[in-house]
Formats: structure tokens, sequence, C-alpha cells
């Protein structure tokens, strides 16, 4: 096996169809501001700031055969991304994903990603029949995973042999998403990026701070946690290490929309790069921020 990526993201490639307003907004506003179209999801957004570490990345989705599909591989290419094992069915339109944000951060999102969760577990044909692994000669590294897999993919991936070398990094897709990641809870091999209230979501309790969210999971079952929680402490828990914690820079929030998958990309990258937990943390924390700030904007 011929290795021509650095990890694999297995999940939602859509387009992301943004709209930005600097002015406070209710139900029935009707704004002046920003409408921007760039190629996202959660799987994408990692690629690409993985990208940016010098890492490379394949992706495992569904795309479409429309035209928007066609363009959306264009772009995904254009950005160092492996395209060559994307799944691409007939008669399914190419996902979309969009989004109202004001200055308070996100007001309303829409995720239409009904094509990935169509395809099923066709879009892991290449870790079963040998282009990247199979229940033989199981993958060995690097899998960012996200939760827009329907929850019975998910629970499936869990028992499957091709997946019990992997190295899997996993995120949920949405805080309404968050529980669909029950079964990897407990997968040995399973680190999960989650937010305070995700955290939450999957131990039926209510956190104050990312470190008690942390040390919640991990005492649910979680192997290993990353927890998040906007621009305060960011936690590391681990079932052997116990939990660890770093504040976020302060900056000004431009946007919101894929901070969450900045800071799991930086974080991996921070690690494959051999940095300690705490130094990979603050790494993932700063990388957040930057990116909140809309540096590059």
């Amino acid at each position: 096996m011929i290795m021509t990526q650095d990890i694999l993201c297995i999940g939602s490639v859509l387009w992301d169809v943004i709209g930005r307003t600097p002015h406070p907004m209710h139900v029935g506003s009707d704004e002046p501001g920003r409408i921007t179209r760039l190629p996202g999801g959660v799987a994408m957004n990692i690629a690409m700031t993985l990208h940016r570490f010098g890492l490379r990345s394949a992706l495992l989705t569904a795309v479409g055969r429309d035209a928007e599909g066609e363009e959306l591989l264009v772009e995904c290419s254009a950005r160092g991304m492996v395209t060559s094992f994307v799944h691409r069915p007939d008669g399914l339109p190419t996902d979309r994903y969009m989004a109202i944000e004001g200055p308070e951060g996100l007001i309303a999102a829409v995720a239409d990603a009904h094509t990935l969760e169509a395809a099923g577990d066709a879009i892991l044909a290449p870790l079963e029949d040998g282009r990247l692994g199979s229940k033989d000669s199981p993958y060995r590294h690097v899998i960012a995973l996200d939760g827009n897999l329907t929850q019975e993919l998910l629970q499936d991936i869990c028992s499957r042999d091709s997946f019990t070398q992997a190295d899997l990094r996993v995120a949920p897709a949405s805080p309404g998403k968050a529980r669909r990641l029950a079964p990897l809870m407990r997968h040995a091999g399973a680190t999960l990026y989650v937010n305070r209230e995700e955290a939450g979501y999957l131990t039926d309790t209510l956190y104050d701070t990312a470190f008690e969210a942390a040390r919640g999971m991990i005492a649910a079952g979680a192997h290993r946690v990353l927890v998040t929680d906007g621009g305060r402490h960011a936690a590391d828990g681990h079932h052997q290490r116990g939990v660890i914690q770093a504040p976020c820079p302060k900056v000004h929030v431009r946007r919101i929309t894929g901070a969450g998958d900045t800071f799991m990309a930086a974080h991996i990258a921070a690690e494959l790069d051999g940095q300690s937990p705490q130094d990979a943390l603050e790494t993932a924390q700063k990388s957040a921020a930057c990116y909140v700030s809309g540096e590059d904007l």
C-alpha cells in the first residue's frame, strides 16, 4: 500500500453558504452583510486546517455527480486534498450547509447532509477493499471522523476489524448530533473532540467548565476527550493521565462556524509534530482563537 496522505478525513464535504452581518439580529431580521460560499463540512474544515500545518488529507465522503459536486471536488484538489477515494452516488445532490452569523455568533443554521447519510458505509469501501486497508490489514494511522455519519454507521465502525488499529479522532457535527458519538465513548483508539454542551449531552449532565466536562466524560467511560468552551479554558482528559487544561487567548470574534474543526485539526497536527499534551492543547487554543478573530478574512 503506497501512502499518498498523512490523515484520512471521513464525513461531510459540502458547500458552506454563510451570511455574516455586524448588526444584531432576531427572528424576522433583514440586515445588510456579506454572503460567502466555500468548501466546508466538518471533514473538509479539518482537512483544510491540516493542510495549513503541512499535512495532506484524503477525503472519504459522498459528493453528488451534479455540477456543484464537480466544482467542489476541483476546489478540494486545489486545496491539496486527495479526492480519489470519494464516493460519487448517482441521482443524489451535493450536500450543503447554510448559516447566519451576527456579532454575538451563530444565529441559525441548516445542515443538509442527506446524501452523506444515504451513502452509508459505501464511503468506507477503501478501508475494506485493500486500497487503504482491509479486515486483515487494518489502517494504522490517524482518522478524523465526524458525526454527520448515521448513528448506526458510527456504531458499526466500533466493531469493524478495519478500524481496530486506527488512531480515531472524532467530532460531532453539532450539539444536536453529539449523542451519535455515544458508541465511540469506549472505543480504545478513540479521542473525542466536543464542546462543553456536547459533553453534557453525552453524559446527561450539566457542566460549568470544560475541566469538569472532561472529568465527567472520563468517569463515564471515555478513553480520551478534548473539551472546548468558547473563549474560556479547554481541557484534555485521558483515562490514565487525568485532566489538564489551557486558557483561550482573548480576541475579537469575527466568525464562529468552523472554530471547533480548527481546534481539532490544530491539536492533531501538534501531536503528530511531537508536542506534549499540554503544549498541543495550548497550540490548538491559539489556532482556534486566531481563526475566530478572522485574521485571514
